[in-house]
């Protein structure tokens, strides 16, 4: 009789329209994975029957197979979204400490500064070097931002300055006697100024002047007006105008000049009479790129490494996944990369709900690595990658399964009647 057949049928159909019905109602989840049902015949035979007449007993669910191509990207706006173009998943950890892995990048900040999922999951990244977001360890760590308190202040240590001093300026001293006479040259002449910071945060101005002596290509440099202030260097060009002095002191390397900065000409709480007062401390002034031409003076650039404290004030993230953040003090930097894992077989992975897959051995241990190094895809910041779900492709296998389910019911109606035709026999 053909009941096998027929139930196994409804079975299989009835399972095929759940796995459409979660398709269609996840069409709009962000990260969402679409899945199909994949059927097997069953066959029942015995030994010694290979070439006999066999009309096989019904059809199985052989999978559930989960379809991992790639969503569209949404645009929208919010500097914690983030979606994955191309391979790979962000790595959690679960709130019971275990490894989970999602497409949904969804991400918000909690009272703690962690970034985390919608499911209360922190975002593993790998830390990073503030300044040049170099990776500095490979293992990854929950990614965590300064959000309850500001970052604390730096310290100056060094000054960056690119400018040009006139080839053509005279000796400053001046020469009286000369016809016509030379007047002096003001020290303010050729002078620019700069904010460093002590160990507390607190600006003081430092101010550099420049002076031609009466030596060919050579310059002292000045930290005052007052004509008393000793020089605090020499600067000395070939005839080239390119620098070639002062000389570093090793193990220092390039052209670098020494300046001594006492915090207590703005710092109320420096100076000797103040306990655990901030130190003078040494700022290294750096000329690399300090020449002398044939033009008027002029600073092109005039940066120093120090800042005053600050609280976070936005967040970027890059298509190499590394994360700049700004802060009220003006200062942008590295807090860290966020890793991705890649897998041999997805569709081996386990679906855990919330948008979380775990691993399984089917699905193989996870690779990592930072968006775009090898098969890595990229991030999109402030975008999300929609459901791979095909409404209409559901809506006409949903009719598919229908009729598949009304046709096997169909089949136990017929093998009724018939049966009830073989009882009723006299």
């Amino acid at each position: 009789m053909g009941f096998q057949q027929g139930l196994s049928g409804l079975n299989a159909s009835a399972k095929n329209l759940d796995v459409i019905g979660h398709n269609i109602a996840n069409s709009n989840t962000t990260g969402f994975k679409s899945s199909r049902t994949e059927f097997a015949a069953m066959v029942a035979s015995a030994v010694g029957t290979a070439g006999g007449i066999n009309s096989g007993i019904g059809v199985e669910v052989g999978a559930i197979a989960q379809q991992f191509n790639q969503g569209n990207l949404t645009v929208t706006g919010n500097s914690l979204d983030v979606a994955i173009n191309g391979n790979g998943f962000f790595t959690l950890q679960m709130p019971d400490g275990s490894r989970g892995y999602t497409r949904d990048g969804s991400f918000k900040l909690d009272t703690f500064g962690n970034v985390v999922t919608n499911s209360g999951a922190k975002v593993m990244g790998y830390p990073t070097d503030p300044d040049t977001g170099l990776r500095t360890s490979s293992t990854a760590s929950p990614l965590t931002f300064p959000t309850s308190a500001p970052i604390p202040a730096k310290q100056t240590t060094k000054i960056s300055a690119a400018f040009n001093l006139d080839a053509r300026a005279p000796d400053a001293a001046g020469n009286p006697a000369a016809t016509p006479p030379v007047p002096a040259t003001p020290r303010s002449t050729y002078g620019t100024s700069i904010n460093v910071y002590d160990s507390q945060g607190v600006a003081t101005a430092v101010n550099l002047y420049f002076e031609k002596t009466a030596n060919p290509n050579e310059w002292n440099v000045y930290d005052s007006l007052d004509p008393a202030a000793p020089s605090r260097g020499t600067i000395t060009f070939d005839g080239d105008g390119k620098i070639t002095g002062p000389a570093p002191t090793p193990p220092a390397t390039g052209f670098q000049l020494p300046l001594q900065i006492d915090p207590s000409l703005n710092n109320p709480n420096a100076g000797p009479t103040a306990p655990n007062a901030p130190n003078p401390f040494t700022v290294t002034l750096s000329l690399d790129n300090v020449t002398q031409f044939g033009t008027k003076f002029a600073v092109s650039e005039l940066t120093q490494d120090g800042y005053t404290s600050g609280q976070l004030t936005g967040i970027n993230i890059g298509d190499d996944g590394v994360i700049l953040t700004r802060y009220s003090n003006g200062v942008t930097r590295a807090e860290g990369q966020v890793v991705l894992a890649s897998f041999r077989n997805t569709q081996g992975l386990a679906a855990m709900g919330g948008n979380t897959w775990v691993e399984t051995y089917e699905s193989g241990q996870p690779t990592f690595g930072a968006p775009t190094d090898g098969n890595f895809g990229s991030l999109r910041a402030g975008a999300l990658e929609d459901s791979n779900v095909d409404l209409t492709a559901e809506l006409v296998n949903m009719m598919t399964a229908q009729r598949a389910y009304q046709a096997n019911a169909q089949t136990i109606k017929t093998q009724d009647q018939v049966m009830s035709t073989l009882v009723n026999l006299r």
